[in-house]
């Protein structure tokens, strides 16, 4: 290329580089591709994540289903009966249980009384599964879950804890689980983004959109929120003004300089643009029809409790179904508040009773459905939050628990979980776990497992070291598996 003072006076430093007799750009870029095993042609042809990849192993689980209870969900008002704690309600906690502990608000924690439940318990279904009066409707499906009592994490603030959760590490900037899945196996759906959120309550999680992020992986694997109604996703619809054919044209030659790039550069975002662009144009029609339910029957409809014409957990369980049905292999629900320290808002007496009952009738409806349309067996559904409730109460102007993550309890079903069981056995206080301990890291591992991905294996090198879903910790809790 010959160049005249002119055109070099107006030429940015980037295109100097890369158009430079001594071609350091070139020189460069043939160095980049050569380490990354890269040509124009191999970049070119990256397949998107709507390509279903196949794993390392055969998968019991096709999809995923991750009902998030934000908040920390007391699990001694659900699902962990201690009747010990009952009869010592009001005594001090023994120093041995506490001794070397660190709580949320350690000035609300340190001293306070043991606390019983003032809950009902019993038995339900054949399995003889513990669950309590608050949950009529999950004690209906008793015998197709799996309950999961010693669940122990890490970090023992919300932000943190969900970020644990949601990634295994308490840092920003890891990948969520469904950016880690949809990067291992992509995703059965073309027309509907492989990693889809759904957010009910009166606010989002805390720490927003890092939850659902792809961090150091390609953006097109982060999560995409859908709105349950209205236009699912802000400023999808095309304009009136716009015809579909000039629109159609635009995303074209908007594609061909965008593959141009690409191949000159290999990088990732290019290839993340280009699906983006496309994605967005599919979902024009896929989106709206997603969230039109009024093509469900009535007794479906009955089943999850939902109001057509007004947002909630239940509709979005209900959505649930519709996104795995159209083949998204991540799908996971957002619902606030479930903390319960006994401030404004936060009572266990008021406040908890509501959330419960907010989410009961969608989750067992979500079960009965998928399992009534053959779609239970291939999708593993997993209820939990970031960490559980002490056996002690707050110091708090009404009844609360504080943070607690030494065991807290999720449950699981579908897609390779053995149904109606518990798992592990806490201590009489429900304190900590003293049978089967489960490490949100054993848990990730489990997943992974279950959706043909070898925990071990799925890794991706990022400043010069290579990272997984679990760091160097996790082991598949075989115990869960059918």
């Amino acid at each position: 290329m010959t160049s005249t003072p002119d055109s070099l006076q107006q030429a940015t430093r980037r295109h100097f580089f890369s158009q430079c007799g001594m071609g350091i750009g070139s020189v460069a870029l043939a160095s980049m591709m050569a380490e990354r095993g890269l040509s124009a042609a191999s970049a070119a042809a990256q397949p998107g994540p709507g390509v279903p990849v196949k794993g390392n192993h055969p998968a019991k689980a096709k999809n995923v289903i991750f009902l998030f209870m934000a908040g920390g969900p007391s699990q001694l008002e659900l699902f962990d009966y201690k009747p010990v704690l009952q009869k010592l309600n009001g005594q001090p906690i023994p120093q041995s249980y506490i001794e070397g502990k660190r709580f949320a608000f350690m000035g609300t924690s340190h001293g306070v009384k043991l606390l019983g439940t003032r809950k009902e318990f019993k038995r339900r279904g054949q399995s003889g599964t513990w669950v309590s009066e608050m949950l009529p409707y999950t004690a209906g499906i008793a015998d197709d879950i799996s309950v999961v009592t010693t669940c122990q994490t890490t970090l023992f603030n919300h932000a943190p804890a969900k970020l644990f959760m949601n990634t295994g590490s308490g840092q920003f900037g890891r990948p969520s689980m469904g950016s880690w899945v949809t990067y291992g196996i992509g995703s059965e759906s073309s027309d509907l983004p492989g990693f889809v959120v759904l957010q009910s309550g009166p606010r989002g999680p805390r720490g927003g959109a890092v939850n659902w992020g792809s961090g150091f992986l390609p953006t097109t694997y982060q999560g995409v929120p859908l709105r349950s109604q209205g236009e699912p996703i802000l400023n999808l619809t095309t304009p009136a003004s716009v015809n579909a054919s000039s629109q159609r044209k635009v995303i074209e030659t908007v594609r061909e300089m965008n593959m141009k790039r690409l191949v000159a550069t290999g990088d990732d975002e290019i290839q993340t643009r280009i699906n983006a662009y496309e994605m967005a144009y599919r979902m024009q029609s896929s989106a709206p029809e997603l969230i039109d339910i009024q093509g469900e029957s009535k007794a479906t409809l009955d089943l999850y409790g939902v109001d057509p014409s007004q947002p909630s957990f239940a509709r979005n369980c209900l959505l649930a179904r519709r996104l795995v049905e159209r083949g998204v292999r991540f799908v996971q629900l957002y619902h606030t508040n479930w903390d319960s320290h006994g401030g404004k808002g936060e009572t266990l007496e008021d406040d908890f009773p509501k959330v419960v009952h907010d989410v009961d009738q969608g989750c067992a409806a979500l079960i009965h459905d998928l399992k009534s349309r053959g779609l239970l067996e291939e999708t593993l559904v997993i209820w939990g939050g970031e960490f559980g409730r002490t056996p002690m109460g707050e110091n708090r102007e009404k009844t609360g628990r504080n943070h607690h993550i030494d065991a807290f309890t999720m449950w699981f079903a579908g897609g390779g979980i053995k149904p109606g069981q518990t798992y592990g056995q806490t201590d009489e206080l429900g304190f900590d776990g003293v049978e089967q301990k489960a490490h949100v890291h054993d848990i990730h591992a489990t997943i992974m497992h279950l959706l043909g991905l070898d925990h071990e294996k799925l890794t991706f090198k990022f400043q010069g070291r290579d990272f997984r879903l679990t760091d160097v910790h996790g082991e598949i809790l075989h115990g869960l598996l059918a």
